[in-house]
């Protein structure tokens, strides 16, 4: 028996198992939104901007290990996702969202909020589709959730047009799904990696580089094995931190533009880089002719096309983490890297990551706070400083997870990302990290955090600025701040050199604005008072708490590598 296209579309997701959809109503979804309503197996969450509602999206994939699902109407429904479909793409992120299409009979006649979504994302989905046959419906969304959560992960975007949700035909869902030339490497070459091992096993100084590839795969524990059984230092991309835990002997910690100091020089020094998940961006390399000069390198990615884009390599070995390392390690023998060892550790005592103590409170602080206070979490950043000092200063191991915006680097991404982990993990403590800028970009999603009853603890770090534009303003651009004050109003003078004591108060006052909102609020200006911020915001289940840590605006996060230098010169005071 045939049935409508709205119908198969709610069939479809029960049949692949979703349990939460981010969705934001408008003209032609209204279909999807009422058939959603006669059903009560998949929870339609309300976010208050479909920007928000596609990084709560990311969020719950992240956390989860599920593909995120979206829905959002057309034309500016559609384009206010397009940042977030890009935030995944370039963190792999699976998601599938779905766009409300104008009627096939008016495409191409610039009618009311018509655009062509599929055409816009085309350069940052893993697949985009017009569904323009509605009995092409069931195999179309059965290809998204395949494409989206196999090989590398990222989003794909399916455009329904209204007349196709409404349009009767077949009512079966494919079982599974054939794509001709979409063929996921689910292999590994093991004459490349013998290389890659042959290379290991004669070094004298190797040196692992995890990205967030090892995150992606759930191969944590099996890098963690290769590292102890080879007795290898490991470091780490900002996305691959946690890649094993922070604490052991052999994390050195992150290499890059704001890595820590013993982790960038074992890159310049060594003498095998065995690099797994990592797309060498320029926040890793810094000056590529001077990136790890004195090391075979070794790439190991699922991903064909991101082995010796950016990095020419020695061994390239496309595979999937967990195959790779599974292999690699029937193979592995102790070796003794012990003066290699004492090498890196040479470097971290003489440049350790410390901020000073003698100037009030500093982010350091607040992050020791957190590592002693939350025994299981899932910790979420936005974009700025305080991204760094959480990548810096978090502890993690398989009780914690970090989950921030790393490779397009977006404002605003914290909060509704933070929103959709506690969505997905009820059971855990989600904090956020988040700056006094990136927060106010998507500051109305506290109302979807209280009506979904999800208490998340906002750590926000207040400086009064956009602090890492301003920071590249005080070292490179002669402290013209420009364009970065948050207090700055008309009646202030236009060359400022910085906060004084004629500076205007802050707007908005965000404990005031917490509480109008149904949530907590509670103002940190000094260290002693830390811990018990964090104790009473863990008390409030009903609601999220912001805890505003009023910091000072000349912190800065330092080691830094200007951009384009190479990793070994590095800004330390």
């Amino acid at each position: 028996m045939d049935i409508t296209g709205r119908k198969l579309f709610v069939k479809a997701l029960q049949e692949e198992g979703v349990d939460t959809i981010f969705g934001y109503p408008g003209g032609t979804v209204t279909d999807l939104f009422d058939e959603l309503y006669k059903q009560d197996s998949i929870d339609v969450v309300l976010p208050r901007h479909e920007q928000g509602l596609i990084h709560a999206a990311e969020g719950y994939a992240k956390s989860t290990g599920k593909v995120g699902v979206c829905l959002v109407t057309s034309g500016p429904g559609a384009t206010n996702i397009i940042t977030g479909l890009a935030d995944a793409h370039y963190d792999s992120i699976p998601l599938v969202c779905f766009t409300g299409q104008v009627p096939l009979s008016l495409i191409g006649n610039d009618a009311f909020q018509e655009v062509d979504i599929v055409g816009m994302t085309r350069s940052v989905t893993k697949y985009g589709v017009t569904v323009r046959r509605r009995e092409d419906l069931g195999r179309i969304i059965k290809m998204a959730f395949y494409i989206a959560s196999t090989g590398k992960p990222g989003p794909v975007l399916i455009d329904i047009p209204k007349d196709i949700q409404t349009a009767a035909g077949p009512a079966e869902y494919p079982s599974n799904i054939q794509i001709r030339g979409y063929k996921p490497n689910e292999s590994v070459h093991i004459g490349q990696l013998k290389k890659a091992y042959k290379l290991l096993r004669t070094a004298k100084k190797p040196l692992i580089l995890a990205g967030g590839g090892i995150n992606i795969a759930h191969a944590n524990d099996k890098l963690l094995a290769l590292a102890e059984k080879m007795q290898i230092p490991v470091v780490t991309t900002i996305m691959g931190k946690g890649a094993i835990p922070t604490s052991h002997p052999l994390y050195v910690g992150n290499s890059g533009m704001h890595g820590k100091y013993a982790a960038n020089m074992a890159v310049s020094k060594c003498d095998v880089l065995f690099s797994i998940g990592t797309r060498f961006n320029d926040r890793i390399t810094g000056d590529l002719n001077e990136f790890a000069p004195k090391a075979k390198i070794v790439h190991i990615d699922v991903d064909t096309a991101s082995i010796s884009r950016n990095v020419v390599v020695d061994v390239p070995v496309v595979s999937d983490a967990n195959l790779a390392l599974e292999k690699l390690l029937e193979w592995a023998e102790s070796k003794d890297t012990e003066q290699w060892q004492k090498e890196i550790a040479e470097w971290d005592k003489k440049n350790p990551l410390e901020m000073r103590r003698d100037c009030g409170m500093t982010p350091q602080m607040v992050f020791e706070h957190v590592n002693r206070t939350f025994r299981e979490a899932v910790y979420v950043t936005d974009v700025g400083q305080h991204q760094m000092w959480a990548t810096q200063y978090l502890e993690l191991d398989s009780w914690h997870q970090l989950i921030t915006s790393g490779g397009l680097g977006t404002m605003g991404f914290g909060f509704p990302a933070a929103i959709g982990a506690k969505i997905g993990n009820r059971d855990k403590e989600v904090v956020c990290f988040t700056g006094d800028g990136g927060f106010q970009m998507n500051i109305q999603e506290m109302a979807t955090a209280v009506v979904q009853e999800a208490p998340v603890i906002i750590c926000l770090f207040n400086n009064y600025y956009l602090g890492m534009v301003r920071q590249m303003q005080q070292l490179f651009y002669g402290k013209r701040y420009e364009a970065t004050c948050l207090r700055r109003r008309r009646i202030c003078p236009a060359n400022c050199k910085g906060p004084n004591a004629s500076c205007p108060p802050y707007t908005p006052d965000f404990i005031a604005l917490a509480k109008s909102y149904g949530a907590h609020g509670i103002r940190v200006e000094k260290e002693e008072d830390i811990q018990a911020a964090l104790d009473e915001a863990r008390t409030y289940t009903d609601a999220p708490t912001i805890i505003e840590f009023m910091i000072s605006t000349d912190e800065i996060v330092l080691p830094m590598v200007k951009s384009g230098n190479p990793m070994s010169e590095m800004i330390l005071k």
